[in-house]
């Protein structure tokens, strides 16, 4: 069960909710983006933690997470203030599958829709990556979206699906993905991000 705690009204609507899906691409604007948000943070914006590994050039476990959907590319802001440094942990089973999201209004506290075995939610989203006199600092309005997705994605029924995108060794990736939610949309990510790299 959850609980809202709100100082205003909650009101109930039928707004279409955005399925995020999980794409691994590697091209020179990834590059760009990735450097640039890892230049700007240096640490997991939602744990608070450093990675002290930066002077040497060693960023395992730690990952420039998009915002806004990557897979949405044609929609897509390529810069900087689309995305943030989280833990791999964080971004890929929390932030990516809309159990986490970042409420940009006045505070940027953190809010967990799911168990909150981490004791995240409440806290507030590092200063470092929202400086106001940083012009590459993270977009309030790129915030704002993934917080809406996030709330109708988890505060609907039994709310969305979560999609697997950490197949183990051996696994019949394509089944998986034909027998899931959202087969269409999923099978069209994945020949487009093939297909990318042909040609």
């Amino acid at each position: 069960m959850m609980f809202i705690a709100t100082i205003g009204p909650i009101a109930v609507n039928d707004a279409t909710w955005v399925h995020r899906l999980i794409a691994h691409n590697a091209s020179e604007r990834e590059d760009a983006f990735r450097d640039g948000v890892r230049a700007r943070d240096g640490k997991c914006v939602i744990l608070g933690v450093v990675n002290r590994g930066v002077y040497r050039g060693a960023w395992i476990g730690w990952e420039a997470a998009h915002i806004f959907l990557l897979e949405k590319e044609s929609l897509w802001i390529n810069s900087c203030q689309n995305g943030f440094i989280l833990q791999a942990t964080i971004h890929h089973q929390l932030f990516d599958q809309y159990l986490i999201s970042v409420n940009p209004g006045g505070s940027y506290e953190i809010v967990v829709f799911d168990d909150d075995s981490l004791g995240l939610d409440g806290r507030i989203l590092d200063p470092v990556c929202r400086d106001p006199a940083n012009p590459h600092r993270v977009s309030d309005q790129l915030l704002r979206w993934h917080f809406r997705q996030s709330v109708l994605g988890n505060m609907r029924g039994s709310g969305e699906p979560i999609f697997e995108h950490d197949f183990p060794s051996g696994t019949d990736m394509m089944t998986e993905i034909r027998e899931g939610p959202y087969t269409q949309e999923r099978l069209e990510m994945e020949f487009a991000l093939r297909w990318r790299g042909v040609g």
